[in-house]
């Protein structure tokens, strides 16, 4: 499809429809016409790209299926010039009538039915929950309703007084808190579809009683594929016109799938004539264009004025201004018109944060002091005649403990390594203190090393490498795409390192195919423009040969020697690449272990990738060789926030959370196993002339199960990969694979990461029900590099007979395919694993035993006291006063909810961030009531308590004692009464007074 033909088209066109249909290709080709149709004025509608089967589980196709309902509803409900486009797969679907798109207006001071307005959410397809955080989801507490819905990028908070509509403002999905600004109205459109009662129970019952195998069977896997009588067929009842001959595009539909649409019906569309008077122009220099074609009649579209500003043109004489946020570049010899806008740029992936109210009860927890117990859940007693709330921990023999809610910090959720499982410690005995002081002990070892090493590293100069140099520019601008805003940081980063005098020694953590070797690549060109040598080691002759071929390709417009030295490289060959890199005849060398003996004439630049996978000794060769030079480690785990804060007096980080362009999402299905599905997987895959990644987790029942795939495809080539497999036929089957000699993966876990196969686009998880949701979305992203969609099946033995935490997981999962909204868990998960990873040594029996989070929480301290940061070694503050004092569970019904809240109060560190915390409350569940408050009030006295070194404030009826670490004299105090209030009055009175 060329814009030309379609702005031609709609330029000569003379009548008009409001039901006119342009179908095309692809999303990119859908997204092309729509700028065109924009610059006539025509209200452009995009339907997306759905790239679905008929009676696929739509659960993974969520987004898709949203963005859908909101261009139906925007385009049923514009009373302007219009069009609608649509690429062909998604008009194979069954798509709602124009009466299914109501909409609800809620308007500040109205009055509103809370019981009507939920029930017509729920028909029309909206998910009640606890916390919102994305599109689709409602949530009523008492007063407040917290409703994210489509057709925008906006949350929004509606505060109730009684019936009348108090309040509308935004909130924050990320931090739940509201802005302030008051709006007037908020309109909600459905998530799925308009329907009523009886309406939405018949589409239920038909979905229930359908024969399609879906995970769950429910409105938003299935419904799509039921409408029925509230569908209709686009093609028959629109004016369709399509962009370009799509007959070759239909016949392959068709060979793979049978659609709800006939066939039949793509025969009569018109084609959209080639253009006769517009050509399609290519703009690198607008100044030259305007100037050559200054007798034409020349339009510059900008999205605003500030890009009109920035774009340099010389002149603005004579040329029309239109202001719309599209790319049209188009030439006639009347007439240029000229786009300053640039594509869009895509979106970071969301760094979820773990809180505590994932615990659920039966969960491990580690307690600073008492070791690995069990979580049994918050339970409310009454202590000398106060209500508290306080969190349960079972110990060996049943043995209880209470923590009280406000002392939270003193546990941490227990995550061990690879999954296992701990044993439970007995409480009160001296086991877990003695095991605490020897990991201790290691880790001030571990923190000195890398102190010490960085003291060193300060002390010296570092070789100065000008950066600011315009070649680099042109290389930059030469990758063949446009680089992510995080890639231009961290490049931006690195080189004004080169240029500080300083030695950098630099950290970039991204995901697997985010782009870290582009930007590791952007310093070695930096590096031989100002004469030195780079070099890049690996852990593994895969990776260091997927970092050859990426180097080659890369550099091949420049006279740039590179160099690969591992073990496949034949010795006289080796010999000749050693020798130049001593003579400085060789600008870049890449390569694993291989490369610690070697000599340079003038090294300035080492790129370490994976640095966690080499061995001790290798460890210290690195070192060796980096003292001197500018080093940038390359990591794809993501590095835990608490230990990155630590780790930034030693060390600077960077990081890409923003996909590149071509990287595709990956389609996940939960299946029952099934060989015809397996089949059809496999066939699929190989049919787009790709390969596939087969899981299964046991070594002794491999060899059956290749048996078993071959007796499905016959002539397919199985690759073997797991851990009794030696490591030199590991290597040269990966590089088999990668070379598409073989078809099929068959592997363990051991796949799940450190592998980057762009022609491997499916994956198949045998028995996914018996992994943890982390190590699901790890190896989900082995798939969808390369430009193609990926996908992923996930079948379990008997969907019924699994446990159900399994089923959320993988539900979880199923309904996030989208690229890096993997659950918080898994993204939790990843980060804890990459803190080992950081300190270099594997610590696995110590982190087994008293788990991840405070294994890292006790390195970070360790690193914080060595690089003399001050830390709090205040006692805990024991506060015994007979009030009512808890998060009422009548203000925030959910235990998950006053679980994290109490988590997060229990880790402020000023009374500014308790009270900032009190507002949030009050902000998203309402008023505090006079409990709530008292609990707020007992928080800022612990704080103020603690920085006056007070360990215990405690009563006897109107007495208030107070006791301080030094042994101090005991102070007592005398309230006017036993009351609540008095207590907290007279006793927050002194500690303020005090404070002064």
């Amino acid at each position: 499809m060329k814009q030309n033909d379609v702005y031609e088209y709609l330029l000569d066109r003379d009548t008009f429809s409001n039901r006119l249909l342009l179908v095309c290709k692809n999303d990119k080709e859908a997204l092309r016409t729509a700028h065109t149709s924009k610059l006539l004025d025509y209200e452009s509608f995009v339907l997306p790209d759905l790239r679905v089967s008929y009676g696929n589980d739509l659960r993974a196709f969520q987004t898709e299926i949203y963005e859908i309902i909101e261009t139906l509803h925007g385009y049923f409900n514009c009373d302007k010039k219009k069009i609608l486009i649509s690429p062909i797969r998604t008009l194979l679907l069954p798509l709602p009538k124009k009466d299914f798109f109501p909409t609800i207006k809620l308007e500040f001071a109205s009055q509103i039915n809370l019981n009507e307005l939920r029930d017509k959410l729920y028909y029309w397809g909206y998910h009640f929950v606890d916390i919102v955080t994305q599109k689709g989801e409602v949530s009523i507490r008492g007063d407040i309703i917290d409703i994210y819905p489509l057709g925008g990028d906006r949350a929004y908070r509606i505060s109730l007084f009684d019936e009348e509509i108090e309040s509308i403002r935004e909130f924050d999905i990320d931090t739940q808190k509201s802005i302030k600004e008051e709006l007037e109205t908020v309109q909600i459109i459905p998530a799925l579809l308009g329907l009523n009662q009886k309406e939405y129970e018949e589409l239920k019952k038909r979905v229930q009683n359908s024969s399609f195998d879906v995970f769950v069977k429910d409105i938003d896997s299935l419904g799509f594929w039921y409408l029925e009588e509230l569908a209709e067929n686009f093609i028959e009842s629109f004016e369709p016109l399509s962009l370009c001959n799509i007959k070759e595009e239909i016949e392959e539909i068709y060979s793979l799938d049978t659609p709800i649409i006939e066939k039949s019906y793509f025969d009569t569309i018109p084609v959209i004539p080639e253009a006769k008077v517009f050509r399609e122009l290519e703009v690198i220099n607008p100044n030259a264009i305007i100037k050559s074609n200054s007798h034409k009649k020349i339009t510059i579209i900008a999205k605003n004025e500030s890009i009109l500003r920035a774009s340099e043109l010389e002149s603005f004489e004579n040329l029309n201004f239109i202001y719309k946020d599209i790319i049209v570049n188009l030439i006639s010899d009347q007439e240029v018109i000229i786009s300053l806008n640039k594509p869009p740029k895509r979106k970071r992936v969301k760094k979820a944060s773990i809180i505590l109210d994932e615990l659920k009860v039966g969960d491990f927890v580690v307690h600073e002091n008492h070791g690995v117990g069990i979580f049994k859940g918050i339970q409310k007693r009454t202590i000398l005649g106060a209500n508290r709330e306080f969190v349960v921990i079972e110990y060996q023999n049943e043995d209880m403990l209470l923590i009280p809610v406000e002392n939270l910090e003193v546990i941490d959720r227990f995550i061990a390594d690879s999954g296992n499982l701990p044993i439970v410690d007995k409480m009160g005995k001296a086991n877990f203190k003695r095991l605490k002081s020897k990991v201790k002990e290691k880790l001030f070892a571990i923190a000195s090393q890398i102190i010490n090493l960085s003291a060193q590293r300060h002390l010296k100069k570092g070789i100065v490498l000008k950066s600011d140099l315009p070649e680099h520019k042109i290389f930059m601008s030469e990758a063949g795409f446009i680089h992510t805003p995080d890639q231009i940081d961290a490049i931006d980063a690195i080189l004004n390192d080169f240029s500080s005098g300083k030695i950098m020694d630099r950290l970039l953590s991204a995901d697997v195919g985010f782009g870290k070797t582009e930007v590791a690549m952007n310093g070695m060109f930096v590096a031989w423009k100002n004469g030195y040598q780079s070099m890049i080691i690996a852990p593994t002759t895969l990776l260091s040969s997927q970092h050859y071929k990426s180097l080659k390709e890369r550099f091949k417009n420049y006279n740039i020697k590179i160099g690969k030295l591992d073990r496949f490289t034949p010795a006289k060959e080796k010999k000749a690449i050693l020798k130049g890199l001593e003579n400085g005849e060789i600008d870049i060398v890449v390569g694993t272990h291989a490369l610690l003996k070697a000599k340079f004439k003038n090294l300035a630049f080492v790129v370490i990738d994976e640095e966690h996978k080499f061995g001790v000794k290798q460890k210290e060769a690195l070192k060796e060789i980096t003292s001197n030079t500018h080093l940038l480690s390359m990591s794809a785990t993501p590095i835990p926030r608490s230990l990155n804060m630590a780790l930034s007096e030693v060390k600077s980080f960077s990081e890409i959370l923003t996909p590149p362009s071509n990287r595709q999402n990956v389609r996940t299905f939960v299946k029952n196993y099934d060989k015809k599905i397996i089949k059809e997987a496999i066939t699929r895959e190989l049919r787009r002339g790709g390969q596939i990644f087969y899981v299964f987790n046991s070594i002794a029942q491999i060899e059956e199960k290749k048996r078993v795939l071959k007796e499905l495809i016959p002539n397919l080539k199985i690759a073997l990969l797991h851990s009794k497999i030696s490591a030199k036929q590991t290597e040269e089957d990966m590089l088999k694979f990668e070379a598409g000699e073989y078809d099929i993966m068959l592997s363990t876990s051991i796949v799940e990461s450190g592998i980057h196969m762009p022609k491997a686009n499916t994956m198949i998880v045998d028995g996914a029900d018996r992994f943890g949701i982390a190590d699901l979305h790890q190896l989900r992203g082995r798939v969808g590099r390369g430009g193609k969609e990926g996908y992923c099946y996930f079948m379990v033995e008997d969907r019924e007979d699994i446990t159900p935490q399994a089923k959320k997981r993988l539900l979880a999962l199923e309904s996030h395919s989208n690229l890096g909204s993997g659950a918080v868990l898994a993204f939790h998960d990843l980060e804890i694993r990459g803190g080992g990873n950081i300190i270099g040594e594997a610590q696995s029996g110590h982190i087994r035993q008293i788990g991840y989070s405070l294994y890292l929480r006790m390195l970070e301290d360790a690193i914080k006291q060595l690089s003399g940061v001050k830390t709090s070694n205040n006692p805990q503050v024991d506060i015994k006063l007979t009030v009512d004092a808890y998060l009422n569970e009548e203000l925030i019904s959910e235990d998950r909810l006053r679980l994290e809240l109490y988590r997060r109060l229990s880790q402020c560190e000023n009374i500014g961030e308790v009270y900032e915390i009190e507002q949030e409350i009050a902000d998203r569940f309402g008023k505090l009531d006079t409990i709530s408050r008292q609990f707020i009030d007992i928080m800022v006295m612990k704080i103020l308590a603690k920085e006056q070194n007070i360990t215990k404030i405690a009563n006897a009826g109107e007495k208030i004692f107070i006791e301080f670490s030094d042994n101090k004299e005991r102070v007592m105090l005398k309230s006017y009464s036993k009351d609540d209030d008095d207590l907290i009055a007279t006793t927050m009175k002194y500690l303020k007074e005090y404070n002064k």
